[in-house]
């Protein structure tokens, strides 16, 4: 028998090794020398480790791969590990993977540079300290990063991960990352998902954003001063988002169309100070699904999302409706003006409701038939174009553009407004060829280099000013001209002629006008003295028909009260007072007596100082409150109607405000025999005077810090609305951002730390003080008591003190008489931690009033009214926004 031949065995190595290539190299081969040692060293570093990461060999560990003898992937992710990561991890130079996530390791990150083959770095929630500032340098194929919630140091994204040019996902959420957005997050072509939001960043949306691939971007919660601000106009050319969370930072402006994002299912910009109408792409996109907008400025319609849409719209914007529908024909024509501007947010503000001639609308005035005849946007920087919607007020007699940085033409519909007396529109950047206008239209053009003029029909042609722009003439109409001199000589004989004839009635005028003052006194506008204060009345007051004058055409201030025009007769103060009678007493202070009035019908609160008892500090602040009264106007700013003064005797009248002084409601309400205020009163109350103290700092055409925020200098009106009264110590402040040395005034208790020891004065010592009468709100008790416990006199540090334990806080600190359920208590924590932040040692720790304002807005609304406007911190039935000049 023939043996079979025997099969040599070479033919199956390929097959073999065919075979064992489809299994995990860790299998097969040990780690090589170089990333055995490094592993061991990481290995050393950290602790509660999972058991197999004993032996000698980590291609056996598990969570760990290997490929050829390198370390390729670490994959520890929820292992409860702990401990530190160690230097060594650098020498893994085939690592792709690291995956320690949702541990508890700590210290610092060590460097990753230069490991070329890393794709994914998964370190979130841990609690890693610092990270290097080499962090990314060299790692050309990473993909996905997530660092989410650890306690970093500060930081900034550094410029070596834009040649990461396959970044997909980069998240680092609550880090402290610093400083702005890097532009290359932009031109990253595969980057689809960013996350940095819970960071300290600021500044704006890069301009490299449109265009770009992201699909799901989350800059939300910034925790730095200033937060992200400026425009989202780039949002509407990023045409891959479907998620959008821009919440709880600074940006300005209006929404931009959206209806180049096809795939858009999640936009939230709330808690910013977003302005202009919801644009109808948002509304109408088919793909959303959610969509929060409140606690911006956001105007117009009331927006109707669709059936689907989970939408957070109807809280703290301005709305011009509470239910979907159009606005009304005047209100449309204003935002068309506003959209011009770029919609800016003291417009926004102020413009709210839908009675533009019932409310506060700032620059826009109304005749006695409910009119507009005269829009002044003087001095206000605003940017944009001035609309051709302006045409649609026909009744404008003046319009008041000066010193904005608006620029394209003046629009040619203008010239057809039948009623127009003056158009100025001088220090801008306007350009084109000025319209046609009658010959009564008085034209300023100055300081608008490329603006041209219209020549004559008679052939004249254009005149420039020395600056190059137009210069400014009575009439834009024809202009005749002719090329004899004898017809310039008698065109220059006119014009001295005229001259003459000014000058002569300017020298009359003058010698009447000083007639005239020594007459009724002079009310000076300059801000008062810095006098020390240790006690100051209360004034009362309720709404009254106001005295008011439109000042001279082009004057920057065309809606400011007339000191002059609201002087008033002694005669007619003392009718009102029943001749200052002890009964009509409400109040006594250092420096005077207030007097309840009847004025024609009208209650009225009169504050009477005579000049021998308050001296010169007594007079100074007399002309203070005149000055800054006549500048300023606020529903939540105690009114000013008129004044008298014969250099003896000196009377303010103010609004009459029947609910007294926040001071007698906290601490004296048992005497006046009234109920304690609820938590929601006291809610409302601070909100009506945060946002008359806002109003002050930043919204107002000049600021002004009050100086003496207290109980006392707040007054109720019947529905237990705030208003801030008594501004004798007001400042004026140029630039709300540099301090001013002045001497100490105010009240103890409710001076900042830096003003008491300095004199130095910003916005922020208001905000001290606001923060002071928080506490006092929450508490029922005085900022300085002598019957508490020696060094415990000032309850700042006391309250300060006890916040830090939440449980304990609840049970010792808010006054015993509220009845707080649990959302009460949770609402109560908030404010406590606003007044804690207010109160701050470091002025530029505290917020801005804005801040406070949104906040106490939102845990206002948190209630539901018990009747239709009790709980909004708007307005009450009884208590409208005035309207004036």
């Amino acid at each position: 028998m023939r043996k079979k031949k025997r099969s040599s065995p070479l033919p199956l190595l390929p097959l073999l090794l065919f075979f064992f290539s489809l299994f995990p190299s860790s299998t097969l081969s040990a780690a090589s020398d170089g990333d055995r040692q490094a592993m061991l060293d990481i290995a050393k570093k950290l602790a509660n480790l999972p058991p197999s990461w004993t032996g000698t060999d980590p291609c056996q560990w598990s969570g760990v791969t290997c490929r050829s003898g390198r370390i390729d992937t670490i994959n520890l992710a929820l292992k409860g590990v702990s401990g530190t990561l160690s230097s060594s991890i650098s020498k893994l130079s085939s690592l792709s993977s690291l995956q320690l996530q949702q541990n508890q390791i700590s210290g610092p990150l060590p460097s990753l540079s230069n490991l070329s083959d890393l794709e994914t770095i998964f370190l979130h929630g841990n609690a890693f300290s610092s990270i290097p500032n080499d962090f990314f340098t060299g790692l050309s194929a990473l993909q996905s990063v997530s660092l989410d919630d650890n306690p970093l140091a500060p930081w900034v994204i550094p410029a070596d991960l834009a040649k990461s040019a396959d970044l997909m996902t980069f998240s680092a959420s609550n880090t402290s990352i610093n400083g702005e957005i890097p532009e290359f997050f932009g031109t990253l072509s595969s980057l689809q998902s960013l996350r940095i939001s819970y960071n300290n960043m600021t500044g704006g949306l890069p301009d490299s954003f449109g265009g770009s691939g992201i699909q799901s971007l989350w800059l939300n919660n910034q925790q730095s001063p200033t937060k992200f601000s400026g425009s989202i106009d780039v949002i509407g050319s990023m045409t891959q988002l479907s998620l959008v969370w821009l919440q709880s930072n600074s940006f300005t402006g209006p929404i931009p169309d959206l209806s180049k994002l096809g795939s858009l299912a999640s936009f939230n910009v709330r808690d910013n100070s977003l302005t202009g109408v919801v644009p109808p792409s948002l509304t109408s996109c088919l793909t959303l699904k959610n969509v929060s907008l409140s606690n911006n400025q956001l105007q117009g319609p009331y927006p109707k999302f669709a059936g689907g849409v989970n939408a957070d719209i109807d809280k703290g914007n301005n709305f011009c409706n509470s239910v979907p529908g159009p606005c009304n024909a005047v209100v449309t024509a204003l935002l068309a003006v506003a959209e011009g501007f770029e919609y800016p947010l003291k417009l926004a503000t102020s413009w709210t409701g839908s009675d533009p001639c019932g409310g506060n609308w700032f620059g826009v005035n109304c005749d006695n038939e409910n009119n507009i005849n005269v829009l002044n946007f003087a001095n206000q920087h605003f940017p944009g174009f001035i609309s051709p919607d302006i045409s649609n007020f026909t009744s404008l007699t003046r319009l008041i553009l000066s010193n904005n940085n608006l620029s394209g033409p003046i629009p040619d519909t203008l010239k057809m407004l039948p009623k127009l007396q003056l158009l100025d529109v001088t220090n801008n950047n306007l350009s084109g060829i000025v319209p046609h206008f009658p010959d009564y239209v008085t034209l300023k053009l100055g300081g608008n280099p490329l603006l041209g003029r219209t020549s004559g029909s008679g052939g004249g042609s254009s005149s420039s000013s020395p600056s190059g722009g137009p210069s400014e003439s009575s009439s834009s109409g024809n202009q005749p001209s002719g090329s004899k001199s004898s017809g310039a000589v008698i065109a220059g004989t006119v014009v001295a002629v005229l001259i003459l004839i000014a000058c002569l009635l300017a020298f009359f005028y003058s010698i009447y006008r000083k007639k005239h003052l020594r007459r009724f006194g002079q009310v000076p506008t300059r801000t008062p003295p810095n006098e020390p204060e240790l006690g100051k009345i209360g004034v009362m007051g309720r709404e009254m028909g106001e005295i008011y004058r439109q000042s001279s055409p082009g004057s920057a201030n065309t809606f400011m009260i007339d000191p002059q025009g609201m002087h008033m007769s002694i005669q007619s103060v003392r009718r009102a007072t029943n001749n200052f009678s002890e009964e009509n007493i409400l109040g006594r202070g250092g420096f005077g007596v207030v007097y309840k009035g009847n004025h024609n019908g009208t209650l009225i609160a009169v504050k009477k100082s005579r000049v021998d008892l308050a001296g010169n500090k007594g007079s100074n602040e007399f002309k203070a409150e005149i000055d800054v009264l006549s500048k300023v106007r606020h529903r939540h700013l105690v009114a000013l109607l008129g004044y008298y003064d014969d250099g003896n005797e000196r009377l303010l009248v103010y609004e009459y405000m029947p609910g007294g002084t926040l001071e007698q409601h906290l601490f004296d309400y048992n005497n006046i025999k009234c109920s304690p205020l609820t938590w929601k009163q006291r809610l409302t109350i601070a909100l009506d005077v945060a946002r008359g103290v806002e109003y002050l700092h930043s919204l107002a055409q000049e600021s002004f810090i009050h100086r003496d925020l207290k109980p006392s200098n707040i007054l109720l009106d019947n529905d237990m609305r705030a208003k801030v009264s008594d501004f004798g110590l007001v400042k004026h402040c140029v630039d709300k951002q540099k301090s001013m040395m002045t001497r100490l005034a105010g009240t103890f208790g409710y001076l900042a730390p830096e003003y008491a020891l300095t004199g130095k004065v910003t916005t922020k010592v208001d905000v001290y003080a606001f923060g002071v009468i928080l506490m006092e709100l929450i508490t029922g008790q005085k900022v300085l008591d002598d019957s508490r416990p020696d060094g415990d006199t000032n309850l700042v540090p006391i309250f300060q003190r006890n916040i830090v334990n939440k449980d304990e806080f609840l049970k010792s600190c808010p006054d015993p008489i509220l009845n707080l359920d649990e959302e009460a208590c949770t609402g109560l924590m908030e404010v406590a931690e606003l007044a804690r932040h207010c109160t701050a040692r470091v002025p530029h720790h505290r917020p801005d009033m804005s801040y406070a304002v949104n906040k106490l807005a939102l845990l206002v609304e948190r209630w539901k009214p018990a009747t239709g406007n009790e709980g909004r911190g708007d307005a009450s039935p009884s208590f409208q926004p005035q309207h004036w000049g």
